[in-house]
């Protein structure tokens, strides 16, 4: 690092910490801050600039981030060790941070090549679903799908790919409640996604999670595209496989018969998330990724914020945006949720990042929301969902979902989306077929070193050679060219088989 580039970063003149941009010796002096270093502090982690008393608010993004444990030092290291986080009262201020949208005019708005279905839904992606209703019919449904790997599709150009949608529930649970709910949510949100051509439901027969029932409940109704088959009517594991190979190639022509057409970029519904997070999440990726979505909504089309522990003491920054009371309340409700359920289960809202964020220098859950919600960007909040529930609203919207990544990310594309932006500093691998998934490096180090996984390397702007608006625009246009066609980085990888994670709530039977 060059002497003119700067030490560290501050974010607000109200702080009192900034980020160290590098690993810092002791007595290092910090250029514009008046202090000098305590003690060694590693890059991405926070320096005290003024003394903040024990039991005094430490502040980041002019937000608290947690309250000081032990009298801290100016040069001080601010960490774990004498932060913590507890009870403080957020004003919602509810909508008084609305305003109108500056929508792009029609005629001048982005637009992409997709594909519609005749019934006027929009692909990114063209595969046909093997879709397991219980764990049990796991095995079949990837036995089915692998057979058209390799060769397997090279007579059908437009298919993307046979893809297996299993998971590990389905049976072993009350056939009624939230659990029940959120499952027959998901299955829903599934089987009507768009990015399918076709769908296979392979049940085993004796299960909780009926294929009937589900027919029954959802309005499913067979037909060349749509078909539903249990093993044990069928006669076993090797004739469901080979009955539903057969199905699949029966409508493995028809998904083949697409093209992608221009269309408005108000189609895309964009699912936002965040995983193996450090300290520049909240400054580089998620803000530049915010970015993106403004530019999104102005165009017309929908983002999806999610994680509700992961905007735990920054939800004031989003009621702020919310276009009606109504909508606020509803994302207080799921928080309050939250809070009833951890309690329940002896864990806190409030916990501490995961071991991973705190060595990239994120010292409470409270620092690291006010990092995610940046994803979001600043348009108004326009609609809340509960997990898996169909995504109608067009601009940007919150889902209720854990923050574990597959989890979260497999509500918001049974809602609807049909492309992921994941940021990380960490460096997550991650895909989510049948959406496309992109990543967004908080640094330019991971991104160097995860290459070959990483999309966009949104630490340029921690390098001083894009500025978060210029880097919006990058990413946007990555968007534009993926859900054109373009392979993502995981899709090249081949990742996104084993992402489909429902939510699991309730007592195991």
């Amino acid at each position: 690092m060059t002497a003119q580039e700067p030490l560290t970063i501050r974010l607000n003149a109200a702080d009192n910490v900034v980020t160290a941009k590098t690993t810092l010796a002791p007595d290092t002096a910090v250029p514009g801050e008046g202090v000098s270093t305590a003690r060694q502090i590693p890059v991405g982690h926070k320096i005290c600039t003024r003394r903040i008393d024990a039991g005094d608010a430490v502040r980041k993004y002019n937000q608290i981030i947690g309250f000081a444990t032990e009298t801290v030092e100016p040069g001080d290291h601010v960490h774990t060790h004498n932060v913590a986080v507890r009870q403080f009262q957020r004003d919602y201020e509810f909508t008084q941070g609305a305003q109108a949208t500056a929508m792009v005019p029609e005629a001048e708005r982005a637009t992409f090549r997709g594909i519609q279905r005749p019934d006027g839904r929009v692909a990114t992606r063209n595969y046909i679903g093997v879709l397991s209703s219980v764990n049990c019919s796991a095995t079949v449904c990837r036995y089915i799908a692998d057979t058209f790997k390799g060769d397997g599709l090279k007579e059908f150009p437009n298919v993307d790919g046979v893809v297996a949608i299993t998971h590990g529930t389905g049976c072993g649970m009350a056939g009624k409640g939230l659990g029940w709910d959120l499952l027959q949510a998901t299955m829903a949100g599934y089987a009507r996604h768009p990015n399918f051509a076709g769908i296979l439901v392979v049940g085993l027969g004796c299960e909780v999670n009926q294929v009937d029932t589900m027919a029954a409940n959802h309005e499913w109704s067979a037909d060349d595209m749509f078909q539903m088959m249990t093993i044990q009517d069928t006669g076993g594991t090797r004739a469901t496989i080979q009955a539903g190979v057969e199905r699949i190639r029966h409508m493995l022509p028809r998904a083949n018969d697409v093209q992608r057409t221009p269309l408005p970029a108000s189609h895309i519904r964009l699912a936002l998330q965040c995983g193996g997070s450090d300290a520049y999440s909240g400054m580089t990726a998620n803000p530049a990724l915010g970015a993106a979505v403004d530019r999104l909504v102005r165009h017309g089309g929908t983002a999806t914020l999610a994680e509700t522990p992961e905007i735990y003491g920054a939800e004031h920054l989003l009621t702020r945006r919310a276009v009606s009371e109504e909508i606020g309340e509803k994302l207080i409700k799921h928080v309050r949720w939250w809070e009833d359920y951890t309690e329940q289960h002896g864990a806190e809202l409030n916990n501490n990042p995961s071991p991973g964020n705190q060595a990239g220098g994120l010292t409470t859950i409270l620092e690291k929301s006010l990092g995610a919600v940046a994803k979001g960007g600043t348009t108004n909040l326009v609609d809340v969902y509960q997990y898996a529930e169909a995504i109608r609203a067009q601009g940007f919207t919150f889902m209720n979902t854990p923050g574990y990544d597959v989890v979260s990310v497999t509500g918001m594309v049974a809602g609807g989306a049909n492309v992921v932006c994941f940021t990380t500093g960490r460096g997550s691998v991650f895909g989510c077929k049948p959406a496309p998934s992109i990543k967004l490096a908080t640094n330019s180090p991971m991104y160097e070193r995860m290459s070959e996984d990483m999309d966009v390397n949104c630490g340029q702007v921690l390098d001083g050679t894009k500025s978060i608006d210029a880097m919006g625009e990058e990413v946007f246009d990555t968007i534009l060219r993926v859900v054109s066609g373009e392979e993502s980085k995981s899709e090249a990888a081949g990742l996104g088989d084993l992402e489909f994670v429902p939510w699991q709530i309730g007592a195991l039977l």
